[in-house]
């Protein structure tokens, strides 16, 4: 799923091209990606664009008349940006939004059709998309301490909350985590001040270095590459790839359709997480160690 720094540089993407152009026509490629009713998708049509913003991981393009798109991109949902009059990509583009700068397809690849498209009017409709989640790359320590502390949760949970923490999710908070030296099953309530703080800074520099990177990558074109899974990426995606701080192998624990990536040495206290399928599965011979994980496999 796209997230905070991915969603960013679509953003400023967007707003370079879109701003002060007008949508001339909409079409839906796939009926389910619209969710709303009031107003009509027709109403977009003629409507000069004000500007595009953030809200979350949902992409807003604010249109004149107090009108607004707020797309979704959820897992597999995509943006790509073609000449006027390009046709769709077969199968999987959901909808194109002609405008007289250039046309924009939302696409969205695999068969479970999740991404959404809202048209809403007004800014009070506009918020109540808001999950209401902290800015943390917008506030100061005190402020991040209480979203974080509001409710206790595991840090891996309360990172990808988008009621406590806003746009991040479970790619990013894999590497927040390892740059952090924190397990992602630790309690909030456990973490003393000065963990909190390392966790705030961390969080911090995390999300401005992959803006950073994303930016210098697209430089002056569309993001076409985006993806949960980076060259350069500390942890996440790396199960079995040795951690770039120690060297030791990352471990993942699968948990539905997520997964959890994380160096047992830098974040564990060199302790292996039970994966819930693994270790209900070999129970007694689930190894609780990296050592003893490490023998096995060179054994």
């Amino acid at each position: 799923m796209p997230e905070l720094p991915d969603v960013t540089v679509y953003v400023e993407a967007l707003q370079s091209r879109l701003r002060g152009t007008t949508l001339e026509h909409v079409r839906l490629e796939s009926p389910f990606v619209l969710r709303s009713v009031d107003p009509p998708i027709r109403e977009v049509e003629g409507a000069r664009v004000a500007g595009v913003r953030r809200i979350g991981k949902r992409i807003v393009i604010e249109l004149e008349r107090q009108l607004f798109l707020v797309i979704h991109l959820m897992i597999a949902g995509r943006f790509r940006w073609r000449e006027q009059g390009a046709v769709p990509l077969a199968r999987i583009t959901l909808a194109r939004f002609e405008f007289t700068g250039g046309t924009l397809l939302l696409t969205e690849a695999g068969t479970k059709k999740r991404a959404a498209l809202h048209v809403v009017r007004g800014e009070a409709a506009l918020a109540r998309h808001d999950p209401g989640g902290l800015e943390v790359l917008a506030c100061d320590l005190a402020e991040f301490r209480d979203a974080l502390l509001r409710e206790n949760h595991t840090l891996k949970r309360a990172l990808t909350d988008p009621h406590a923490l806003s746009g991040i999710g479970n790619a990013y908070s894999d590497e927040i985590l390892h740059a952090a030296r924190l397990s992602p099953v630790r309690w909030t309530s456990q973490l003393d001040p000065t963990e909190i703080a390392r966790l705030f800074e961390a969080t911090r520099s995390t999300l401005r270095l992959w803006i950073d990177r994303l930016r210098s990558d697209a430089g002056d074109s569309f993001p076409e590459h985006v993806t949960a899974f980076r060259p350069g990426m500390a942890v996440h995606g790396r199960h079995r790839q040795p951690c770039p701080t120690c060297g030791t192998a990352i471990q993942r624990i699968l948990h539905a359709e997520h997964e959890i990536d994380y160096c047992p040495r830098c974040q564990t206290e060199g302790r292996l997480l039970a994966d819930r399928a693994l270790s209900r599965l070999l129970k007694g011979d689930w190894p609780k160690t990296i050592d003893e994980w490490e023998r096995l496999r060179s054994g």
